[in-house]
């Protein structure tokens, strides 16, 4: 999935506290769309470790349980807030009911952050709805009877996902995929380095995937960046499910591969690794600043390919039938990573699907002739939404009598839909076609 990042428009100023940083990074993401990652990052600038970790979690929880959050406050508060008043309550509630926080520790520190914020005529307010909140937490607003708001509320998810999810895999399984943990920290190992070697080098235990057997599952927390095996190339930080991506295409020693969505190059390093480096691979990327950024990573991992920036959604008669086989890892709403990424879920609506749908299908159509008679294309995404996912493949496959679906070399079928709570993974799709003349 390939996503842009917000520019801001005013510089700012260094935060006085974490909090006053956290409450900054949660304004922008909930009122101006900020991306949340690339403006933690922004907002931890300056601080030590040890708070910025407090700012990470600080924000992400408040992200999280946004929705229930809210559903707390509605009940305890008269009128609308301004949205610097609301995010302030937003934080101390959820201090309060998930952080753990001591409570006079909660309230004050956000009643102190309505003076940082010169909003002193409001501290009296903030101090008595987080007080009353904090006597009450026995007694909090009961969620909606209603399956769909149930969920909703419960897990922070707006109603169009819960809906579409309920109508796809019901209302047990949907409550099973809502409340998922993800699966961490995962890596793997680059050729030459193997993962017998890479795990005796980890300063840490670490588990074996469940899908892939490259796959380490690692410790939450640790800074894999600052490790040797990561500068020395030898370790790339990638989850399981972009890795199946890539298991899609089977062996691919000696032949010619396409990653046509490629920044920012982890699946293309992984294609590389399992072909121990013998692969002819061309990558596509749009946008300069991930091609360069891709560059860099697959420079630092050891990988030979040809960077070409164009536009994978523009035909080009000239890469016709070039390709023995090719990776579509195509732009998508990125419903598969809430767990790590819980603003995405505010960030789009059914709209965004939609436009987002033309986009693959105008990616599939551009690309498929690429693909030489018998060769193989592999689409995939990190969503779960069929209209993305199984609906979208079965479009082409009814528009393009020259491929058909292939069995998987990890599945019964040709299309998988990988789930947090049955696989263990992100939420990733993955479709196997064979091109037949």
């Amino acid at each position: 999935m390939s996503r842009e990042p917000v520019k801001e428009n005013s510089a700012r100023r260094r935060p006085r506290s974490p909090r006053r940083a956290a409450l900054d990074a949660l304004t922008d993401v909930t009122k101006n769309g900020a991306y949340a990652n690339l403006r933690l990052k922004q907002a931890c600038a300056g601080f030590s470790a040890r708070d910025a970790r407090f700012i990470y979690a600080l924000c992400y929880a408040t992200l999280e349980h946004l929705l229930y959050l809210d559903h707390v406050l509605d009940a305890c508060v008269q009128g609308r807030q301004k949205p610097l008043i609301r995010n302030i309550l937003r934080m101390g509630c959820c201090e309060l009911l998930f952080l753990n926080t001591p409570p006079h520790a909660a309230i004050s520190e956000s009643v102190a952050l309505c003076r940082a914020a010169d909003r002193e005529a409001m501290c009296g307010f903030v101090n008595a709805v987080l007080r009353r909140i904090d006597r009450q937490r026995d007694a909090l607003p009961p969620l909606p009877e209603d399956p769909a708001l149930r969920l909703s509320i419960r897990y922070s998810c707006p109603l169009w996902i819960v809906a579409m999810w309920l109508s796809a895999y019901g209302e047990a399984e949907t409550e099973a995929l809502l409340s998922a943990q993800g699966p961490g920290l995962t890596v793997r190992a680059q050729y030459p380095c193997t993962t017998d070697a890479l795990m005796a080098e980890l300063p840490c235990p670490a588990a074996r995937g469940r899908l892939d057997e490259n796959a380490l599952r690692l410790p939450a927390g640790l800074d894999v960046t600052a490790l040797p095996a990561f500068a020395g190339g030898r370790l790339a930080v990638q989850g399981e499910g972009a890795m199946l991506l890539c298991r899609a295409l089977s062996d691919c020693r000696g032949l010619r591969v396409l990653d046509a969505c490629a920044a920012p190059g982890g699946k293309s390093a992984y294609l590389a690794s399992l072909s121990e480096n013998e692969i002819a691979l061309t990558c596509f990327e749009l946008h300069p600043h991930r091609l360069a950024l891709m560059e860099k990573t697959l420079a630092r991992l050891g990988v030979s390919a040809s960077l070409i920036q164009r536009d994978a959604a523009q035909h080009d008669p000239a890469y016709d039938a070039a390709f023995d086989a090719v990776l579509l890892d195509v732009p998508c709403s990125g419903l598969g990573l809430l767990h790590e990424k819980p603003d995405i879920r505010y960030s789009k609506g059914p709209a965004e699907i939609d436009a987002l749908a033309a986009l693959q299908a105008k990616i599939l159509a551009a690309c498929a002739p690429y693909v030489r008679p018998g060769g193989l294309l592999v689409y995939g995404t990190c969503t779960i939404s069929r209209k993305e996912n199984e609906d979208q493949v079965n479009a082409f496959l009814a528009a393009h009598a020259e491929f058909r679906l292939e069995r998987l070399p990890f599945a019964e079928g040709g299309m998988l839909q990988l789930l947090p709570e049955v696989h263990g993974t992100d939420g990733f799709f993955v479709a196997r076609m064979r091109r037949c003349i």
